[in-house]
């Protein structure tokens, strides 16, 4: 049987204290760290081994899902005292979130046969019915007046707009979509874009009250959509696709403003193009040193064009091919855009939004795993499954090796809000990286490491 416990009324708080604090997860405990610092705020036990971390808004509340339990336990950062325990029961648990005001709680069951709302300040709980699984089928607005949910009833797709102060629903509509893969709101919060699956190229845009502004369709007959962002000026929808392009939709008319290729040679002048290249240590008499360091040393060159990138060919007979654009960013002055195309795996490339053509290509030594624009300024973290985390920015490039014992492989990476530190995960580890600098000159300072 479902149920909440532990909960009583909560205020709420205009502070934030995310950027101070840090949560990790060990097994079955939670750790509370100052970033600063790094000391030990709170350290919780949860009964269960935690799959997933999630702040709220105010950073007063912190969310671990037990997926494998059905269990969903919060804790509070200022009353260390009070917990909260939701148990979904024999409906079971595959995704849990919270809502934009910090003070409800969505879960997800089992087979997606509904989301249950639960209020953590009246304990009240509501239920949201057909939830569609889906690449990305929930969405909320930038001011977190307005859920998005994508539905799927009698075989055909839906969705369906509600009022967060309430949970009551405010329109419903359905999509003409094959099988719709995802919905993301504008940052203005004015237009829904909707995507169909990969299998037919479709973008729709709909408006607040569900009015279908604008189609969208590059092609037919062959692999469609696999990524897609919003600028945060809302001005820029980019659509990535299977066939290597990115395509960039104006806000006025919907209609297309350009495309970006990604070809496996650079010839224009104008690029720049860094290469990482490793560094070979030499002794005293300029012999290599003997043993080798643990991981090598590397550094960014910049290359003469022409210039030849790393390409990668793809397994036609297997799902889900390495091709395509499968990774899009805009800095947060929407200045430029980050993409990735998988079958270029070693490359970045960095696009000038303002004079809509290539500004920079990145290549690394491994395949790119992740990146991310700090969100205060246009500089850019990637990491490539190496001991090493890179950043960029109009000023320069840069690549650090993290220090520490054995060899940590940066597999994702995290800026906070504030973008003065950036956080790096490994499989068991974790490493917080402290900038030296303020003036985007990509310095690294202190960097930690804990289990």
């Amino acid at each position: 049987m479902a149920g909440l416990s532990g909960v009583k009324n909560t205020p709420g708080s205009s502070h934030s204290l995310w950027a101070e604090s840090q949560a990790s997860c060990v097994q079955y405990r939670l750790v509370v760290r100052e970033v600063g610092s790094l000391q030990i705020l709170q350290l919780y036990s949860c009964l269960d081994q935690i799959q997933h971390v999630e702040w709220s808004a105010d950073s007063l509340f912190i969310l671990c899902a037990m997926y494998k339990r059905g269990l969903v336990q919060v804790w509070s950062l200022e009353q260390p005292e009070w917990h909260c325990r939701i148990d979904e029961g024999s409906a079971g648990l595959v995704a849990s979130c919270w809502s934009p005001d910090g003070r409800h709680i969505l879960n997800t069951t089992e087979f997606h046969l509904r989301i249950t709302v639960w209020s953590l300040c009246t304990k009240s709980v509501s239920y949201i019915k057909y939830p569609k699984a889906c690449q990305q089928g929930i969405t909320f607005s930038r001011d977190g007046r307005y859920l998005a949910l994508a539905e799927r009833r009698d075989c055909k797709d839906y969705v369906s707009i509600f009022v967060c102060s309430d949970w009551q629903l405010l329109r419903h509509f359905d999509t003409d979509t094959q099988d719709l893969a995802g919905i993301e709101w504008a940052p203005n919060g004015c237009v829904l874009a909707a995507w169909d699956t990969c299998l037919e190229y479709k973008v729709l845009l709909y408006s607040l009250d569900g009015r279908l502004l604008a189609t969208y369709c590059a092609y037919e007959w062959s692999l469609g959509i696999k990524s897609v962002a919003w600028s945060p000026s809302s001005q820029f929808l980019a659509v990535g696709s299977y066939d290597g392009k990115v395509r960039i939709l104006n806000h006025v008319t919907w209609k297309m403003l350009t495309e970006f290729g990604h070809p496996a040679a650079i010839s224009d002048p104008r690029v720049v193009v860094y290469k990482e290249a490793e560094k070979s240590p030499r002794g005293a008499l300029g012999r290599p040193t003997c043993p080798p360091p643990r991981a090598a040393e590397s550094k960014y060159e910049i290359a003469a064009v022409p210039v030849s990138l790393q390409t990668l060919k793809p397994a036609a007979d297997r799902a889900n091919p390495k091709i395509g654009v499968g990774a899009l960013a805009f800095s947060p002055d929407s200045y430029f855009l980050a993409t990735r195309n998988d079958n270029v795996p070693n490359a970045v490339w960095v696009w000038d939004m303002q004079k809509l053509r290539l500004f920079v290509v990145l290549e690394q030594l491994g395949p790119v795993r992740s990146f991310q624009w700090d969100p205060q300024q246009p500089r850019l973290a990637i990491c490539s499954g190496g001991s090493k985390v890179y950043l960029w920015s109009p000023a320069g490039c840069v690549s650090v090796q993290v220090p520490g014992e054995g060899d940590f492989q940066v597999l994702s990476l995290c800026w906070p809000v504030t973008g003065d530190s950036l956080a790096l995960l490994s499989k068991d580890h974790f490493c917080l990286c402290f900038l030296e600098t303020e003036d985007g000159a990509d310095a690294l300072g202190q960097l930690d490491d804990h289990t």
